[in-house]
């Protein structure tokens, strides 16, 4: 992808109030253009185009900008929005190729993977691969199957992040991840042992036997129902605090185009893996921000889950800064254990993801000597410095 516009961090949403207000009205399914238009005026171009980047929608900026007047902003802001989108969708392009090549890969060897968010969310929610802002490859693959799709990724130039004997010995990292050298490729797999966002160990089996076929560059590729993707892109939004506006605009999106969406077996995918709060926050969030419109049953459970009401409060605080003005290492202790539920189960919640070691636990250690009980005593300190420090590199 093209280098970030700018290294200037985004120190709060007080001096890109206005660049705010009009990123919501683009980043929003039922944009209003004169709104648009209107907000445009008071905005500095070049602010807004950072904030855009940061918050991983430059593909909605792009779109909303083309249907203004060309007066609306700059002709010198208008050529560097076309250039980083053209960078977007140039990289967009390789990525599913790359992707198409894996699959079939993984294909000739029995493997069956199933493809979430990246090309395939993008194709769901903004019907076009190359409109969502993504970096990476992000599969589904039963455990059984990991060796071997680590000796094939590693066959066709990958390097992976988790050794063939850290498998064998039973290491489960956060998610198994492969980089090619020299590139900025980067794939993802994950199954039920690594997705430990998940309050309870996601049914894998049933996401595979719900699965369904998404045509996305003239290739049909399998994929997460989307009533199963929309439950999983919350809890990936919760996971990271929804710190950047892509993820709320993508539940919107997904659920504002998908408009066929069955809410019990929302319900039901949510509940199975104990993430009803997450879910409803999303979609408050969605709701509240970005004007997507629920169903009157899910809108009435929504707004009646009011710990929902609150984390959502409660991310609005920080979310127009993308990042550079995160929860302290307290607070996001306990939205963790909110986003879980009650006192019992959200402690729980939090004291299972600060003591499960990944491979970041395990790097000190390359001989592997040290024992499993010292990684998961060691790894609480290890997350109290990461999130003590303020704000984004």
């Amino acid at each position: 992808m093209a280098e970030p516009m700018s290294s200037s961090p985004i120190s709060g949403s007080a001096s890109f109030s206005s660049e705010w207000s009009a990123l919501l009205e683009c980043a929003s399914p039922a944009h209003d253009l004169q709104k648009l238009a209107s907000l445009l005026r008071s905005t500095d171009g070049n602010r807004l185009l950072v904030l855009a980047e940061e918050h991983g929608v430059i593909g909605q900026l792009a779109g909303c900008l083309h249907k203004l007047h060309e007066n609306s902003v700059s002709p010198g802001i208008r050529q560097a929005l076309a250039d980083r989108q053209r960078a977007q969708i140039f990289f967009s392009l390789r990525l599913t190729a790359e992707l198409f090549g894996l699959l079939e890969l993984f294909s000739s060897q029995g493997i069956e993977a199933l493809v979430v968010k990246g090309p395939v969310l993008a194709v769901q929610a903004y019907g076009d691969p190359a409109m969502r802002s993504y970096g990476d490859l992000d599969m589904l693959v039963r455990q059984r199957n990991i060796r071997r799709a680590t000796e094939l990724m590693s066959a066709a130039g990958y390097v992976p992040a988790v050794s063939l004997s850290a498998i064998d010995a039973g290491r489960i990292p956060g998610q198994y991840l492969f980089s090619k050298p020299d590139s900025k490729l980067i794939v993802e797999l994950h199954n039920d042992c690594t997705l430990r966002y998940f309050p309870r160990r996601l049914p894998l089996e049933e996401f595979f036997a719900r699965q369904i076929r998404v045509r996305v560059d003239g290739h049909d590729v399998s994929a997460l129902s989307v009533e199963d993707e929309l439950v999983l892109i919350c809890i990936h939004g919760a996971k990271h605090f929804w710190e950047r506006l892509m993820w709320i605009a993508d539940v919107a999106a997904l659920i504002s185009r998908q408009t066929a969406i069955n809410w019990e077996r929302v319900a039901d995918s949510a509940k199975a893996v104990g993430a009803e709060r997450m879910l409803h926050t999303g979609l408050r969030l969605a709701s509240d921000l970005l004007k997507a419109q629920l169903p009157g049953k899910v809108q009435a459970a929504v707004q009646a889950d009011m710990a929902a009401t609150r984390l959502a409060a409660q991310t609005r605080k920080w979310l127009p800064a993308a990042g550079f003005s995160p929860p302290g290492l307290f607070e996001r202790a306990f939205f963790r254990m909110r986003m879980r539920g009650n006192l019992i189960s959200g402690s729980a919640y939090l004291l299972r993801l600060a003591l499960s070691s990944t491979e970041e636990d395990w790097q000190s250690d390359a001989q592997g000597n040290r024992h499993p009980i010292l990684e998961v005593l060691r790894r609480p300190i290890r997350l109290a410095r990461k999130y003590s420090r303020a704000g984004r590199s």
